[in-house]
């Protein structure tokens, strides 16, 4: 089944003067133009395609990447504003269309939002939205303790940032567990610290529990030895030292520290720690 909005792979039916004719299946027969067409084929091959409405509203297939696709969140920037709605740069010649009705706030021209790309099925149209909410939370939020997960960063609030996580719930990073700079849309890992009752996720950066400690620990004895045994560095240091020099934040590292204490690796001196 061929998809509007997706890459899809195809096959060549026939060449024209025009380009590349292409079996669409459900959709019919679809043109790649010429200008879209790097590698010639032959009928029967199959091509990669991606498959949009050009500017004459004519279903077409190309072998351009747009940045992000039908079903996906992106930040994109808004290349203009118009009486209609707003236009966004998303990698392909047409600009991506954002109603007004879709938008959450009126978008300005140059500045990023977050949306959300979906197919209007009535027109056959491909358009964002930055009402983010009913695109969001409709399952149940189904994660584990320390569960690995995918994070866009969205919004920061008077709490800390609001991310979308694996694309299907909102999830919130404390500003207490954020210990390197963030941008709106940046992609980066996280982890689940917390499902609450009502559902909402409560999100951290460093896999939390004894896991992270026990491999932060091999990594604070790795630097101690290309340290010739000593560094100038105690948990009284500040949290964003210690987060320059080992990605974790300073309750992490007291934790790692005091499991190398116990085991009798480090001694404490007072300007700092040294390998036994």
């Amino acid at each position: 089944m061929a998809e509007i909005g997706k890459i899809n792979r195809l096959e060549i039916v026939r060449t024209t003067a025009g380009g590349l004719v292409l079996d669409g299946a459900n959709l019919g027969e679809i043109l790649m133009p010429n200008r879209y067409v790097s590698n010639a084929g032959n009928p029967g091959d199959g091509v990669e395609v991606f498959l949009m409405l050009d500017s004459e509203e004519r279903l077409i297939a190309t072998n351009l990447r747009p940045y992000a696709m039908v079903g996906e969140f992106a930040a994109l920037r808004v290349a203009a504003v118009t009486r209609i709605g707003a236009f966004l740069s998303w990698g392909l010649p047409k600009d991506l269309f954002v109603p007004f009705r879709e938008q959450k706030i009126e978008m300005q021209e140059g500045r990023t939002y977050v949306v959300r790309i979906y197919l209007d099925e009535t027109s056959g149209r491909i358009a964002a939205s930055s009402k983010l909410d009913k695109f969001l939370d409709l399952t149940p939020a189904n994660y584990k303790l320390a569960e690995k997960v995918q994070l866009l960063i969205c919004t920061k609030t008077d709490l800390g940032f609001k991310a979308i996580v694996n694309g299907r719930h909102w999830g919130i990073l404390f500003y207490n567990v954020v210990f390197t700079p963030l941008e709106m849309g940046q992609k980066i890992e996280g982890y689940i610290k917390q499902v609450r009752p009502d559902g909402k996720l409560d999100l951290c950066l460093q896999k939390p529990g004894f896991g992270k400690v026990k491999a932060l620990t091999d990594v604070i004895l790795e630097y101690l030895k290309s340290q010739g045994g000593f560094m100038p560095i105690t948990d009284k240091n500040p949290p964003e030292e210690i987060y320059r020099l080992f990605g974790v934040s300073k309750k992490s590292y007291k934790m790692a520290i005091g499991t190398l204490y116990k085991k009798r690796l480090i001694t404490f001196e007072n300007d700092g720690t040294k390998l036994v």
